[in-house]
């Protein structure tokens, strides 16, 4: 899932220098969206992994 947020991230920054402002900002949105996504599943793999181990 990171892999895919980092690509959207690089095609808003290419759509952004091209001057492709929707694109660009339709790409970082879901970025953002799948960067958040990424972060909330890494913080619960984490504290299941915590409390398994307590």
């Amino acid at each position: 899932m990171l892999y895919y947020a980092l690509v959207f991230l690089v095609v808003a920054l290419i759509a952004g220098v091209l001057g492709f402002g929707g694109i660009a900002g339709a790409s970082a949105g879901i970025a953002k969206i799948l960067f958040g996504i990424f972060i909330i599943l890494f913080l619960i793999s984490l504290a299941m992994r915590l409390f398994r181990q307590a």
